[in-house]
This record gives structure tokens, C-alpha cells and sequence, in this order.
């Protein structure tokens, strides 16, 4: 063989040898960089957060209704939202009522609760991992041992007790419970002094009673202690003291805001605790891990996959330099 055909000879075996080991070389990086854009691209390797589902539990005379202006925007927003049927029968039973509804829901929760829908999410979510933020809205937070009434009889200013109408009514037992209904004639103002009395007066017609027993109840459990809570406070409300809201929402540590609203600051001003709930919602997702920082896991494939790309370099250097220092008298 003359020289020039073992020249070409060799030429043509290094660019076979340089093909097969730069089509190894990608074999070994291409998961590598999949899995980088998949990351990158909210892939199945890192699964995007859930956006948590809003529970809205209202208070003693009133229904799910009156929290009708805050879901229309929480909706807009995307969210799912599920507003609750509260009983108002007892907070034993009002708050097992709620419970089972969270057990109903896949995925994280914020729950949102109403002047003594309040007392209800606190016993409701003890226990429930899916509950990642608490929010009340002028509203009763006991402590684990506290009875109802006391604590709502803790700071001066309330103007319920007066306008209280007391209804007897028959358990299916035959024991006689009462149920409390506030007069229609002072329903505006103890009660939504800020909206339109051509409002408060259908508001006043179709109040659900609560059972006045609810109010003796004690709390046995208190989930702001181990729930991170958001609290609305409304400095004219009459219902429940504006004190007493400061006060409870001093000691749960909860993120605090005022507005100048009645007890029913959700239909008066439903932006304002639509807002509170976005921000309970948002600072419950900030605290998962974000999309772009890898997991350990992740991290540690992803780590093992490029140092074999390296290796597959550093193989496809050695390869072509011994072919390149081969003689060319060195095959026969």
C-alpha cells in the first residue's frame, strides 16, 4: 500500500472513531440537558405548586351568600373556591361539619372564616395538613379552654346582646333549644352599618339563627397556634369590639390589617378581603420550594449525568490523540 492510501486509510478511521464517540458523547448528556429544559419548562420533574383552594366558612346570621362578592373575584383570579353551609347548631358539631368538607378537598387549603365562623375554622383545621393559612375576618379566635361568650365579652362595645330576638324551638329528642335571631328593626345598625339600608333589610329578612348553646361552647383546640393566620379588623363594628379583634389577633401573630367596615366587611368591602386572602394564598406558596431551585434529588441526577457527559469528552480526547500519534506503518 503507498503512503498516500495508508494517509487516506487513517483519515477515514479517525472519522469513524470521532463519529461513534461524539454520538456517545450526546448519548450520555442528552438526559442531562432534557431534564434541564423539562425543569425549566415546569416539567414532570419538578411539579408545580397547587394553587390552594379558598374554604369561606360564614358567621351567626348570615348564610354563604354574604360571601358572594369575594368569590366572584377570587374566581376571576383562578382560584377554586367551596363556601361552606356553617350549621350554627355548636361548635363541636359545626366545626366536624367543616372538617369533613376540608376532607372532601384534594390539595392545600385556605380557610377563611366569619365573625363565629371563626371559632369554627380554628377547631376544624386542627390536624389537617392541607390547611396552610387561616384568615378571619372580624372575628372570634379562641384559645383551646375558652368559652364563646366570654371571650366575646372580654372588651366593651358590643351592641348584639340588646338586639338579640330569643325563638324557642324542639329538638328532634323533644328537648327545647333557642335560637337567636338579631331584630330586624336593628339589624343595619349592629350589624352592617355601612351598607344600604334597601341591603340590610333582605339581609335582616333571610338571617340564619344561631342556637344559643353555641355560644356556651368551650373550644378544644386552637389550629392558629400551629397555622400561620391573617385577620381583618373592623374598626366600626359593633357586633363583635374592634378591641377584642386587636386582641385576638395580637395573640395568634396573625398578619393584621384594619379597614373602616361594619362586622361584614366582606360584603362592604369585598376588595379589601379579597386581598387578604390573596395574600394568605401567596405567602402559602412562597413557602414550597420554587420551580427554578432543583431539588437534592434533581440536583444530584442531573450532577451524575453531566460528569458522564465529561467522561464521554475526556474518552473521545484520548481516543483521537492515540489514533492520531498511530503510524502509518503500524497495520499491515
Amino acid at each position: 500500500m503507498t503512503s498516500s492510501a495508508v494517509s487516506r486509510s487513517r483519515r477515514h478511521r479517525l472519522r469513524g472513531t470521532a463519529a461513534l464517540v461524539t454520538a456517545a458523547v450526546f448519548a450520555v448528556s442528552a438526559p442531562a440537558v432534557a431534564d434541564g429544559q423539562s425543569a425549566a419548562l415546569g416539567g414532570e420533574s419538578r411539579p408545580a405548586r397547587a394553587r390552594p383552594t379558598v374554604v369561606l366558612v360564614h358567621g351567626a346570621f348570615a348564610d354563604s351568600s354574604s360571601w358572594n362578592g369575594v368569590v366572584a373575584r377570587l374566581q376571576k383570579d383562578g382560584y377554586r373556591v367551596v363556601a361552606a353551609a356553617n350549621p350554627l347548631r355548636g361548635l363541636p358539631t359545626d366545626s366536624a361539619y367543616v372538617a369533613a368538607v376540608l376532607r372532601s378537598i384534594q390539595g392545600p387549603v385556605v380557610l377563611v372564616g366569619h365573625s363565629y365562623g371563626g371559632a369554627v375554622i380554628s377547631q376544624a383545621a386542627t390536624g389537617n395538613p392541607q390547611v396552610k393559612a387561616l384568615v378571619y375576618v372580624s372575628a372570634l379566635i379562641p384559645d383551646k379552654g375558652e368559652v364563646l361568650s366570654t371571650l366575646s365579652a372580654k372588651f366593651p362595645g358590643s351592641a348584639l346582646d340588646p338586639a338579640l330576638r330569643r325563638v324557642p324551638f324542639k329538638n328532634a329528642d323533644g328537648t327545647t333549644g333557642t335560637d337567636l335571631y338579631v331584630a330586624q328593626e336593628a339589624f343595619h345598625a349592629v350589624f352592617a352599618a355601612d351598607l344600604p339600608r334597601t341591603t340590610t333589610s333582605v339581609m335582616a329578612a333571610t338571617q340564619r339563627p344561631i342556637a344559643a348553646a353555641a355560644l356556651a361552647d368551650r373550644a378544644t383546640s386552637a389550629a392558629w397556634r400551629t397555622i400561620p393566620s391573617w385577620a381583618a379588623v373592623a374598626t366600626r363594628d359593633k357586633a363583635l369590639p374592634p378591641a377584642l379583634e386587636r386582641f385576638e389577633a395580637r395573640r395568634a401573630g396573625s398578619h393584621t390589617i384594619e379597614i373602616d367596615s361594619s362586622h361584614v366587611g366582606m360584603i362592604s368591602h369585598p376588595d379589601a378581603i379579597t386581598d387578604l386572602i390573596r395574600a394568605a394564598a401567596r405567602a402559602r406558596s412562597s413557602a414550597t420550594p420554587s420551580p427554578a431551585t432543583p431539588s437534592l434529588a434533581g440536583t444530584g441526577s442531573r450532577a451524575l449525568r453531566l460528569l458522564g457527559a465529561a467522561g464521554g469528552l475526556l474518552l473521545a480526547g484520548a481516543v483521537l490523540l492515540a489514533a492520531g500519534r498511530t503510524r502509518p506503518g503500524s497495520r499491515r
